[in-house]
């Protein structure tokens, strides 16, 4: 088990390689934004291709890379249209002479070695050998299921939205929105990976993914920009931060 393992984190480590020199060539370091669902598509085609076919792992590998290629789509498109996002900009401007090496440390492999904790559900599933989908399985999907469809369609209401002219200097509080700040599909997969051997090791993944969202990539970062909105404040008091739930009322 532990060479799986091992492999895979020299597979991510390469892939954040690729990624880095990339990012240099076109001079955008948020391109890693959309490298990281992408790195997820690319562990589960290694894990494929090393001969490891179980059937919880196909189904994984399916969940993953909706997923992964939804949310590249959706950076990308993003992307295209603006300049490089400001927080890798300021980074670009502080970092100065060290700005190579620390881009490559702290941008790319620190984001490898997240996307290496996250993965050890698809990697658990992979080792797991032929077993049949139990009932838990399927409430996993569900669950990844509804992680999927606020995630989709809340971006496409916000993309909707931030279109209008007359929503400028507002903020999102309708739609799906309204009951969420954040999701993530992650819960959904470890659920599904819940009843296998070595099962507690999968749990890291949506530990992992959770916490960057709450304490560092998520709520820290994308949120600060709005913390002199009074509008803001109002919904973010309302509105749950990560688990979709009814709002507060007043």
């Amino acid at each position: 088990m532990s060479q799986v393992f091992a492999t895979t984190l020299l597979v991510i480590i390469a892939y954040m390689t690729i990624a880095y020199i990339i990012a240099l060539i076109f001079k955008r370091n948020d391109l890693a934004d959309v490298f990281w669902g992408l790195g997820f598509i690319v562990i589960c085609f290694s894990l494929y291709f090393r001969g490891y076919r179980t059937s919880y792992f196909i189904l994984i590998f399916v969940l993953v890379w909706l997923w992964g290629t939804r949310l590249a789509l959706h950076v990308l498109t993003r992307l295209i249209k603006k300049p490089e996002d400001y927080r890798y900009k300021k980074w670009r401007e502080e970092w100065g002479k060290w700005f190579y090496v620390r881009t490559y440390l702290q941008v790319f492999i620190l984001q490898g070695f997240f996307m290496f904790l996250i993965s050890f559900p698809i990697i658990i599933s992979a080792i797991s050998g032929t077993q049949k989908l139990q009932l838990i399985q399927y409430l996993g999907v569900y669950i990844w299921i509804i992680g999927f469809i606020f995630e989709t369609v809340g971006d496409i209401q916000l993309r909707q939205f931030i279109s209008n002219p007359k929503n400028k200097g507002k903020i999102m509080t309708e739609g799906l929105w309204k009951y969420s700040r954040h999701r993530t599909q992650w819960w959904g997969i470890f659920i599904i990976c819940s009843t296998l051997p070595h099962w507690y090791f999968s749990i890291l993944g949506p530990i992992t993914i959770t916490y960057l969202l709450l304490k560092v990539s998520g709520i820290p970062l994308l949120e600060k920009k709005y913390e002199d909105n009074t509008q803001f404040k109002e919904y973010k008091n309302k509105t749950s931060a990560f688990f979709p739930w009814f709002p507060k009322k007043d």
